[in-house]
């Protein structure tokens, strides 16, 4: 239709500009009845052009009073402002603190006009303040609003993902325009959502949250004004029970669809293994609907038709489930009234290693998948340099944007496990591009980071040959050449390395550290018995550190050791693959070399390019190349 047209065009501009921020990333929340080991588990991929990939690290602190916090924003490094700080600071280690709370983040923008150029506390300000102020979600939330509320926020919208070992969240809140020099008007509209135990959720630089159950606050807490807001800005005029959040203040378009809810449905479809089950009670209403023909990974095409009243199949009142080509014509752009559920059960509980995964898809096997195309090149890499859209005789297109992507500075898994908090937090830390870098366990008790992630070990303008974030890219950057070969080469080492730590590795020292401190408690009792009797043990404080000593020995060792693996494997990829060769090897990973001399290679291939790829250069330049 030519009003789809003009509104694809007007969209592919949209996502264009929106690629120059840095605000691209993806979440996926696990809770713990969704998890193979109980725990509850969030994902992020800081996905920016600009963000250097290196682990920040603050000690737990006691503050005179009086003092004041200094606000830079996490972007730019930009001056905000002085906030008072609080009397004490809880120890954090990336985006989780000693108490296992989690948080995490995607930036949507929303409605601009929201922005506030005078509030101190921009959105990486709200995740570390909180984790430093905050034990669990609850407080999480609390700390976050009050200090939009009173300091007033200066980001564009926001969903977090807020977890601890109990409860898992999704936030999504937005600012309320520029505030007067009185502090009138500052501020944030939000709502806050569990995710319900058992399912898992995801977003992706898209407001996620519709319409909220205005009467729960075990599973969703909202700001008092989000409705009244948003009525005198003009936004809603409907009655209080249609109101959805993520259309009054984030309203979709194609880029919107295309760029960031095929994210979250391509997380969704890995999860559900190609089904999306939910209750119906997790859906969005839908008006109204059309059918949109799309061709599905098997090849075949199906309608993607919405039921006109309620868009969903109700013939079992207790859960619905679709197949995930359902909603590809809403993850594509083509059909906004075909949303997907905010949550949805994955298809069997979700280990560590299979989330770890989810992190490095490139839409594989979709009608989106990235390596299939002829913009994959000649060896099927799964990535466009940006920006986004580009035009061609007057038309528009886009460039695919996947969970894995180039430009990420750092990505996490993060675990808040039924264990004792000096044991039980556990982030598992990786840098630069998710599809060929590997995870790393980082428990979050411990005393130091390891060089190779430590801050300030390098930056995007200094190379550090100490680095894991310079390391993972010169791996990565390599692997762009011969995508297809080299790419498996790596990701057989970081699965081996992840397949060991998330099992038998990390299991082993848990259950050093759990016998440590369990004989400890059983000789010198907790701080809450201890606190209970009154009186308190210097001597509790000093055993409890051989833990976290433990902890941080075993943390450090196994970052440094894979650290220097993969120093070893860039120079094995540089011999291995040097000129668009293969060189073998044997079993050892030497290499193999003729009968006359040990310097010379045996089992060299070359292997070439895609047949994709050659049929493309003889459409293209084929009158000068054939053979005649």
């Amino acid at each position: 239709m030519k009003t789809k047209t003009i509104c694809f065009v007007l969209s592919v501009l949209a996502l264009t500009a929106a690629a120059q921020k840095a605000d691209a990333c993806t979440n996926v929340i696990v809770t713990k009845g969704a998890s193979a080991d109980g725990s509850n588990m969030v994902t992020y991929a800081a996905d920016s052009h600009w963000l250097y990939g290196e682990l920040y690290f603050h000690p737990a602190m006691d503050w005179a009073a009086g003092s004041m916090l200094r606000i830079n924003e996490w972007d730019s490094g930009r001056y905000l402002g002085d906030i008072p700080q609080v009397a004490h600071t809880y120890k954090t280690v990336g985006n989780m603190n000693e108490h296992q709370l989690i948080i995490g983040e995607t930036t949507w923008g929303g409605r601009l006009e929201l922005m506030d150029k005078n509030g101190k506390i921009d959105y990486g300000s709200l995740i570390y303040v909180a984790l430093q102020r905050a034990k669990t979600a609850r407080e999480a939330i609390k700390v976050i609003v009050d200090l939009a509320n009173n300091h007033g926020y200066f980001s564009e919208g926001e969903t977090f993902s807020i977890a601890d070992k109990n409860e898992a969240w999704i936030m999504d809140l937005v600012g309320k325009g520029t505030s007067g020099s009185d502090g009138s008007g500052k501020g944030i509209v939000w709502v806050a959502r569990r995710v319900p135990e058992g399912y898992i959720c995801a977003h992706a630089n898209q407001a996620r949250i519709g319409s909220f159950p205005k009467n729960d606050p075990e599973n969703c807490l909202y700001a008092p004004d989000v409705i009244s807001f948003a009525r005198s800005k003009g936004y809603f005029q409907g009655s209080d029970e249609d109101f959805s959040f993520c259309d009054a203040y984030c309203p979709l378009d194609f880029g919107a669809m295309r760029g960031c809810e095929a994210r979250v449905w391509s997380a969704f479809n890995i999860l559900g293994k190609g089904k999306f089950t939910f209750s119906p009670e997790y859906s969005y209403d839908v008006n109204a609907g059309e059918s949109v023909e799309v061709n599905v990974d098997n090849g075949a095409a199906k309608s993607a038709e919405v039921d006109a009243e309620n868009g969903v199949d109700l013939k079992d009142s207790d859960m619905v489930t679709k197949d995930a080509s359902h909603y590809l014509d809403y993850a594509m752009g083509y059909n906004k009234n075909n949303r997907m559920p905010l949550f949805i059960k994955p298809d069997k509980k979700v280990s560590v290693k299979e989330l770890a995964d989810v992190m490095r898809d490139h839409y594989e096997g979709t009608p989106m998948d990235m390596t299939t195309d002829i913009g994959a090149g000649g060896n099927a890499l799964p990535y466009r340099w940006r920006p986004m859209g580009f035009e061609v005789n007057g038309k528009n297109y886009v460039n695919e944007r996947a969970i894995a992507t180039q430009q990420t500075g750092f990505w996490f898994l993060a675990q808040a496990r039924n264990l004792p908090d000096i044991i039980g937090g556990l982030l598992w830390f990786g840098t630069d591009d998710a599809a060929t870098s590997y995870l790393t366990p980082i428990y979050t008790n411990i005393n130091e980071v390891p060089e190779c992630v430590r801050e300030g070990n390098g930056d995007l303008l200094t190379y550090s040959p100490t680095s894991s974030f310079w390391i993972n890219s010169r791996v990565t950057n390599a692997c762009y050449k011969m995508y297809n070969y080299m790419a498996p080469y790596v990701r057989e080492r970081a699965d081996k390395f992840e397949t060991e730590q998330m099992g038998s590795a990390v299991s082993r020292t848990d259950d050093e550290a759990l016998r440590m401190y369990n004989a400890i408690i059983a000789k010198y009792g907790d701080k809450s018995s201890q606190k209970a009797a009154g009186k308190f043990s210097k001597k509790l404080e000093k055993e409890l550190a051989k833990v976290k000593d433990y902890l941080t020995d075993y943390t450090v060792r196994t970052a440094q050791q894979q650290f220097g693996t993969w120093v070893e494997l860039e120079q094995t990829l540089l011999v291995k693959f040097i000129d668009g060769n293969v060189k073998a090897q044997y079993e050892d990973g030497s290499f193999k070399h003729t009968e006359f001399s040990e310097h010379v290679p045996d089992g060299l291939t070359q292997p070439g390019y895609t047949q994709k790829w050659k049929e493309a250069v003889a459409a293209d330049h084929g009158d000068v190349v054939e053979v005649k």
